[in-house]
């Protein structure tokens, strides 16, 4: 413990430029940090007028440098003890100009020293110190959590019933085998060669099955492993020091976009919906059959949705829409109403779980709304729906990108399909 104390009095005597015990120490009056007098004047280069804080980047006035006579008694009482002053690890310091690493550049993706800040290279890039980037950044990692988890569930799910199905198909199997091998003992000596032949058929059948099972087993096994070693790296790095963190994040980040979440698994649970014209605005125009609807750009209104003829109360349910014609705005998702009355939030505190967009911009109907930021364009919706898991995720159909899953809540009232669209936008269910 004492050891730590003395550590922590000798970082503040050190000068955050020079690394060194304070010469000739001097505080900044505006916001209060100190330097040695040669080495602040050596960072604003002779300049007079308002420079920047080397740490702080407050506007401080050369006139407001004043001699900090109490931290040189302070410096001069611990040289006695002539102990070296304290240097950050050499990973905490910037390999160019030695220096302490104290911000994050954000187009560069990497940290920098304040050297490094005043260089023609950063000096119009955007900085902030490391431990507000690293918390932005946690963030961002903390965030990818849940749908990674998630979609580990899926594939544990997948590979569970893939070892019944195959379970069930060995056990008829053998079934088989048997009441095969009881009818030839009964007629060994007159169907002996056709019982090989028998034998052999379902010996392929059964090698056949296996490699399926064992091609189809690996790669479940495969991306589990892989979401496994993604989801630990994420969860050490949100647990490590800032600079370890931000170190290579940009690749974390990168290989967490490439996931393509909850692909064809859950198309299984795909269902046929139809629009209910009984819940239809009479400003829209639906088609024969209550596939397809859109609004004409003459009409104006304030709310021009549909909901879907099935309600669901439990099970899984995946359909898609597709955006014919884009309009004004368009939103899909889930509802347990169409009209939103009396000034009700269009958010799941509103009775609606959906997405929409304009062409340009794209948002999760949250409280308040949730920006969203696809890698391509949507230009066909999917909406999954787990009733019984209080789960609700939106995706772009084409490429199976997750645009939003809303937060796990349970559900308790029967949920129907939602559509809404003005301005001459148009949708058609596929």
């Amino acid at each position: 413990m004492a050891a730590a104390q003395l550590g922590d009095l000798q970082e503040d005597v050190t000068c955050s430029i020079c690394l060194d015990y304070f010469t000739d120490p001097v505080i900044l009056i505006d916001c209060g940090h100190n330097f040695c007098r040669s080495c602040i004047t050596a960072s604003w280069g002779g300049r007079d007028g308002n420079l920047p804080c080397p740490e702080c980047r407050e506007i401080s006035s050369g006139k407001n440098l004043r001699p900090n006579r109490q931290l040189k008694n302070m410096v001069e009482k611990l040289k006695q003890l002539h102990l070296p002053p304290v240097k950050p690890p050499e990973e905490n310091l910037c390999k160019k100009h030695d220096e302490k690493l104290r911000l994050f550049c954000a187009q560069d993706q990497r940290m920098i020293c304040l050297v490094c800040r005043e260089s023609k290279e950063h000096k119009t890039h955007s900085a902030s110190p490391i431990e507000e980037a690293a918390e932005e950044y946690k963030v961002k990692l903390q965030e990818w959590l849940r749908p990674l988890k998630s979609e580990k569930e899926y594939f544990l799910e997948s590979k569970v019933k893939e070892e019944e199905e195959y379970k069930t198909i060995r056990d008829k199997l053998r079934t088989e085998k048997q009441k095969i091998e009881s009818e030839f003992e009964k007629l060994q000596h007159l169907l002996k060669e056709n019982k090989q032949t028998l034998h052999a058929k379902l010996e392929e059948m059964e090698k056949k099955i296996t490699m399926v099972e064992n091609a189809n087993i690996t790669k479940l096994s495969n991306q589990i492993t892989s979401l496994n070693a993604l989801i630990m790296e994420i969860e050490m790095k949100c647990e490590a020091p800032a600079w370890e963190l931000l170190k290579d994040v940009r690749s974390t980040l990168s290989r967490c976009n490439n996931v393509k979440l909850q692909g064809p698994e859950m198309k299984r649970y795909k269902v046929m919906v139809t629009l209910d014209p009984d819940t239809a605005s009479p400003l829209l125009l639906l088609s024969e059959g209550g596939r397809r609807v859109r609004d004409t750009p003459k009409r104006f209104t304030h709310s021009l949705c549909v909901l879907g003829s099935e309600g669901f109360t439990s099970g899984r349910h995946y359909w898609e829409v597709q955006l014919l014609q884009e309009g004004v705005l368009w939103r899909g998702g889930r509802s347990r109403v169409c009209e939103q009355e009396g000034g009700a939030p269009w958010s799941p505190e509103g009775g609606v779980w959906a997405v929409g967009g304009s062409g340009v911009q794209y948002w999760a109907l949250t409280s308040p709304v949730t920006p969203l930021s696809p890698r391509e364009k949507p230009l066909k919706l999917g909406v999954y729906l787990d009733y019984e898991g209080g789960r609700l995720s939106l995706y772009n159909a084409d490429s199976m990108e997750l645009l939003f899953s809303f937060p796990q809540a349970p559900f308790t009232q029967r949920l129907f399909p939602y559509f809404c669209l003005y301005g001459g936008a148009e949708l058609r269910l596929v």
